[in-house]
């Protein structure tokens, strides 16, 4: 492989995902290996315009493959949406000697990584930046899985089931409110995992008779005495959708929003060595003098796409889920 970089520099930016560890450790050490310096950036983009790094090796990255959270910390930067605040982080960039940079984030994180290239092109400063697609959400266009998909999903399946013991002790419905800000991904894996009797996702229009009344009265009938509705947080709030069974059915449900630990928590096998496979290719691209790409999942294999098409790109969502979820509660089977 030839080496065409001397220093990189990595960072994480946006809200933190299991397996940004993973991804983390995966860069350093391939940099390593190929003899390639690397920087971390704390705090995503501010770390930039602030000078805030951490030089890192390999023993750097020791026994933090297994940790939630970020090493390098996360932040949203609005400062760094300005000229000025890019320069300042260009200043960064020459200061460290940086030839790219890893950003490990989702689309708001590759937008800026983008605008720093175009702005360090026209100083006649080459800094190439790649991609690294990390979400919970798992809504990012060009990649079909993003890092930290499945532990989140794993997290929400674990406290449901927990759930659906004392829903079950006192015979009640529980509404249940999960992450996934414009995206029901999240939701419907979920739902579909816990059995759940009735699941709302953004991409789909509710019709609350049919999707939660109906279903409820239905496994009533059958002889069900406790019922599961989860709900995407883009889909409405979970306490408006419990008042309105309550007024419609005279149950009185109970509310759970999972809110952000769905986040937190050791990352998953498979988010893992997602992780790890995506960090790995995001230094070979530096390295072959590529760059200001993303690296993506599709079709299970690992892809590496132009960061101005991966930006444009949208993914459909997968219906065909929700079909199955319909099939599987509409006999009212006894799982909720």
């Amino acid at each position: 492989m030839e080496k065409k970089v001397k220093r990189i520099g990595v960072l994480t930016s946006g809200g933190d995902a299991p397996g940004m560890n993973a991804a983390v450790r995966a860069v350093v050490r391939a940099a390593s290996n190929q003899g390639i310096g690397c920087i971390g950036i704390r705090r995503g983009w501010n770390g930039l315009i602030n000078s805030d790094f951490i030089p890192m090796k390999s023993s750097t990255v020791s026994h933090i493959i297994n940790k939630g959270g970020t090493l390098l910390y996360t932040a949203r930067s609005a400062e760094f949406m300005e000229p000025a605040g890019r320069e300042k982080a260009l200043n960064t960039c020459r200061l460290l000697g940086l030839d790219g940079i890893v950003a490990i984030g989702g689309d708001g994180t590759f937008k800026g990584a983008l605008a720093l290239s175009r702005q360090a092109a026209e100083a006649n400063l080459s800094i190439r930046v790649v991609g690294i697609p990390a979400t919970i959400d798992n809504d990012i266009g060009c990649s079909h899985y993003t890092i930290g998909f499945d532990s989140a999903c794993n997290t929400a399946i674990e406290c449901i089931d927990k759930l659906r013991d004392t829903m079950q002790s006192h015979e009640r419905c529980s509404v249940v409110e999960v992450m996934g800000r414009h995206a029901g991904h999240l939701a419907l894996y979920v739902g579909i995992s816990v059995g759940a009797t009735a699941v709302l996702i953004p991409e789909r229009e509710p019709n609350f008779e049919h999707d939660i009344v109906d279903k409820i009265r239905r496994a009533r009938l059958a002889g069900t005495t406790h019922y599961m509705i989860v709900v995407a947080e883009g889909a409405g709030s979970a306490t408006d959708i419990s008042r309105q069974i309550h007024e419609e059915l005279g149950i009185d449900p109970r509310v759970t929003v999972l809110g952000h630990i769905q986040r937190g928590g050791a990352p998953s096998a498979r988010d893992r060595e997602t992780a790890s496979r995506m960090g790995f290719e995001a230094v070979r691209v530096l390295l072959e003098g590529e760059g200001n790409s993303v690296i993506g999942i599709q079709d299970g294999h690992l892809v590496d796409i132009e960061m101005e098409e991966a930006l444009k790109m949208t993914k459909s969502f997968q219906m065909d889920r929700y079909k199955i979820l319909e099939a599987l509660t509409n006999n009212c089977g006894p799982d909720f």
